[in-house]
């Protein structure tokens, strides 16, 4: 249930007026790709309503349209579920991820500017603080804009549109291995950097495949599998 496992006062209340449908969607969507709410949580929606400050009838909306999304299981005489994903679906993801940002990265090398790889470092100089001070939670979130960096470095929007649509999957898969993959991931960003700093789209588009590759390996030894 909601109560357990999240800190009072992490979930804050929701500001009228407004979309209030797709505000309490956002916020349920960002608690489950965080894991404050981890795969396999009861969701109560009496308690969602409490711990959002509204009535029950927007969180059954939110959790109807999560259910579609597959962020969420509806189960029959039971209740919500945040989905379980299985490593059929993260090797499925984690895959398609690998193919756009290996291509994000040969573009961004082709096409970065200054400022661009001025951008990146900084992100990268952020996401080293972030794991000495062993804060997943950032180094997750920086994780997330370096790499959204690169695709908007790219400079193809067709691409950048289609990997916005796995990123919040790929935040879902990545937040468990992210303490593993440590220091090690910060400095496979800095080895990117130096190859889109010399303009090397084939030794990019590689560092990048192997990245994602570690990550998703990382995902599949964490589980056993």
């Amino acid at each position: 249930m909601l109560s357990q496992g999240l800190p009072h006062g992490a979930v804050p209340r929701l500001e009228r007026p407004g979309p209030l449908r797709e505000r309490v969607y956002e916020a349920l969507l960002e608690l489950i790709t965080t894991r404050a709410l981890p795969p396999g949580r009861h969701l109560v929606e009496s308690e969602l309503a409490g711990h959002l400050g509204v009535s029950r009838q927007p969180v059954r909306e939110a959790l109807q349209r999560l259910n579609t999304e597959g962020w969420v299981d509806l189960r029959p005489a039971q209740g919500a579920f945040v989905h379980e994903p299985t490593e059929e679906e993260a090797d499925q993801l984690l895959t398609v991820r690998t193919l756009l940002e290996a291509e994000a990265a040969r573009l961004a090398a082709l096409n970065a500017t200054g400022a661009g790889i001025e951008a990146l470092e900084e992100i990268v100089a952020e996401g080293v603080k972030a794991v000495q001070a062993d804060d997943v939670d950032a180094a997750v979130a920086l994780n997330a804009r370096f790499h959204a960096k690169i695709m908007e470095l790219a400079g193809n929007a067709v691409l950048a549109e289609l990997a916005a649509r796995v990123e919040r999957r790929v935040r879902w898969y990545h937040t468990p291995v992210a303490r593993q993959r440590g220091h090690k991931s910060w400095i496979e960003h800095q080895a990117l950097i130096g190859a889109i700093v010399s303009q090397d789209a084939d030794l990019a588009t590689r560092l990048m495949r192997d990245h994602t590759e570690h990550t998703r390996r990382s995902y599949h030894a964490r589980s056993g599998s």
